[in-house]
C-alpha cells in the first residue's frame, strides 16, 4: 500500500505533544524501575526488554501484515474473532500488547499461529518518537487496529503523518473518559480526530467519539460476543458442576475482583453462611483480577477466617470441595471454566468504582450475573442484560465497605432456584442474539477500500 500523510485531521498540538514527549523521557527510567519491581512476582517482566524501545527483534521480520494491538487479557481475548478472520482470509498478523499477561494469553489462543509463522508477537514500544519511528519502519504494516480505548499520542500522530491507515476498533468511551479527553481541549479532541476512523461498539460510545469531533463513527456491536468458550474449559466445568450439584451445593463465582472488593465480599460470604439459610452451605469461589494479587487475597480469606483452598492445589478439575467455604481462582485462562461451573456470577470492578469487567463471557456461558452499581465500561451491555433478566443490579452503598446489600442479594437468588434457572437461559440468549460484530467489523473495514484480500 502506498503511504501518504493524512490530511483529514486537525494540526497536531504542538506545545502539548512536545510537553508530553518531554515527559516520556524524563519517566523513561522509573517506567523501567517499576518492571524491575513487578519482577519480583516474574522474571519474565524482564523479558523483551529492547522491544520496549523498539530494538530487539528477532529475525525474519514479516512487513505489510495486519497490525493488532490489544493492550492486555480483556482486549486479546476480546480481538480472537478478529484475528482469526483475518488468518482464515491468509492474512499475516503482528500483534502488539503493553503487558505481560496479555502477551501470555495471546501466546496462548494464538499458539498454533504462531508457530507457522502467521502471527508475530511483540510488545508496542513506549511512546517516544524514536522508539514508534523505528517500530513502524521495522515492520511497516498494512494498516493498524487498536482495540477498545488505546490511544497512544505519538503512534497515532505518527501513523497520521505517514499515512498508515490505523482505526480505533471495539472502540469504547465512557462518559467519565470522554470528560477527561475534553479537559484537554482541542489536543485531546486532535488525537481521536488523528485516527483513520473510530468502529464503536454502541450508539452510547459513538455520539461521545462523535462530541470529540470526530467524522468516521461506526457503530459495529462489541466484538467480546463473538469470542468463543474454549471446549476443554467447558467440559471441565460440567464435571465439577455435577459434582457440586450431587451435593446439592451451589457455586458462586466472584469474578474479576479488583483491590478493595474482595473485603467486602469475603464479609459478605462470611455473613451469608452464618445466616443458616442454607440446608448445605454454597461454595464460593473467588478469582482476583491480576494474578500478581493471588498471595495478598489468599491472606485476607484467611484473615476472615474460612476455609479455602487455591485452584492450583488440583491437577484438573477441583474434586472434593466438602468442608470448603472458599476457593481461590489462582489460575489464568480459566474464567470459562469457573463461570460456567458456578449457578451465579458477582461481576468484578463493578461493586468499588473501577467500571466493571466483562459480563458478556459469564452470560455467554450460561451464568446470571449481579451487578453493582459501577458499570460505566460495559454500560450497554449490562443495561441490556439487566433489561432481559440475565443480570440483576446490587442496589446499597457498597463504597462505605457495608456488605449486607450484596449478601442479601446472594441469599435472595440463591433461595430462588426457578429465578435463577430463568436469569441463566435468560444469559445464554442474550450472548447469542448480539454475536456478528465481527462480520459487521470486516464490511466496514472493507468499506474502506482496503485490499484485505
Amino acid at each position: 500500500m502506498s503511504l501518504t500523510p493524512n490530511s483529514e485531521y486537525g494540526a497536531r498540538p504542538r506545545f502539548w505533544f512536545a510537553a508530553y514527549q518531554l515527559l516520556w523521557h524524563l519517566l523513561l527510567p522509573l517506567a523501567f524501575v517499576r518492571l524491575a519491581w513487578r519482577a519480583r512476582h516474574s522474571i519474565q517482566y524482564l523479558s523483551y526488554l529492547p522491544e520496549r524501545l523498539g530494538f530487539g527483534y528477532s529475525k525474519p521480520i514479516s512487513t505489510d501484515s495486519v497490525w493488532i494491538h490489544a493492550v492486555s487479557v480483556g482486549e486479546t481475548r476480546a480481538a480472537q474473532p478478529l484475528i482469526d478472520a483475518y488468518l482464515a482470509r491468509g492474512e499475516s498478523i503482528l500483534l502488539t500488547h503493553m503487558t505481560l499477561n496479555g502477551r501470555r494469553t495471546g501466546a496462548k489462543l494464538f499458539a498454533g499461529a504462531i508457530a507457522s509463522g502467521k502471527m508475530r508477537q511483540v510488545y508496542l514500544p513506549y511512546d517516544l518518537c524514536w522508539s514508534v519511528d523505528r517500530f513502524l519502519k521495522v515492520f511497516q504494516p498494512k494498516f493498524g487496529l487498536f482495540m477498545e480505548t488505546e490511544a497512544w499520542p505519538t503512534v497515532v500522530f505518527r501513523c497520521a503523518d505517514i499515512g498508515l491507515p490505523l482505526f480505533l476498533v471495539n472502540a469504547r468511551l465512557s462518559e467519565r473518559s470522554a470528560r477527561r479527553v475534553n479537559r484537554f481541549g482541542q489536543a485531546g479532541q486532535a488525537l481521536f480526530q488523528a485516527f483513520t476512523g473510530i468502529l464503536a461498539q454502541t450508539e452510547f460510545d459513538a455520539k461521545r467519539y462523535q462530541s470529540l469531533g470526530v467524522k468516521d463513527v461506526e457503530v459495529v456491536g462489541n466484538l467480546k460476543f463473538d469470542v468463543p468458550l474454549d471446549r476443554k474449559l467447558l467440559d471441565q466445568s460440567q464435571a465439577w458442576k455435577r459434582e457440586l450439584h450431587s451435593q446439592q451445593r451451589l457455586m458462586v463465582c466472584a469474578a474479576s475482583t479488583r483491590d478493595g472488593e474482595e473485603d467486602i465480599i469475603l464479609r459478605a460470604w462470611r455473613d451469608l453462611l452464618l445466616s443458616n439459610a442454607f440446608t448445605v452451605a454454597p461454595l464460593l469461589c473467588l478469582v482476583p483480577r491480576h494474578p500478581e494479587r493471588f498471595p495478598e487475597v489468599a491472606e485476607q480469606i484467611n484473615n476472615a477466617g474460612l476455609k479455602f483452598r487455591r485452584r492450583s492445589e488440583w491437577f484438573g478439575t477441583p474434586k472434593d470441595t466438602e468442608g470448603l467455604e472458599v476457593i481461590l481462582g489462582d489460575s489464568m485462562g480459566e474464567m470459562p471454566m469457573y463461570y460456567s461451573a458456578a449457578d451465579l456470577v458477582v461481576m468484578g470492578g463493578s461493586l468499588l468504582p473501577f467500571g466493571g469487567q466483562n459480563l458478556i463471557e459469564a452470560c455467554a456461558a450460561g451464568c446470571p450475573v449481579l451487578l453493582g452499581e459501577h458499570t460505566y465500561n460495559f454500560q450497554q451491555a449490562a443495561l441490556d442484560a439487566i433489561e432481559v433478566g440475565a443480570a440483576k443490579r446490587i442496589h446499597g452503598d457498597l463504597l462505605l465497605g457495608e456488605p449486607i446489600a450484596l449478601m442479601e442479594a446472594l441469599k435472595s437468588l440463591l433461595l430462588n432456584l426457578d429465578e435463577l434457572a430463568k436469569m441463566a437461559l435468560a444469559a445464554k440468549n442474550y450472548s447469542v442474539e448480539h454475536q456478528g460484530a465481527t462480520k459487521k467489523l470486516l464490511a466496514a473495514l472493507d468499506r474502506r477500500n482496503f485490499n484485505l484480500n
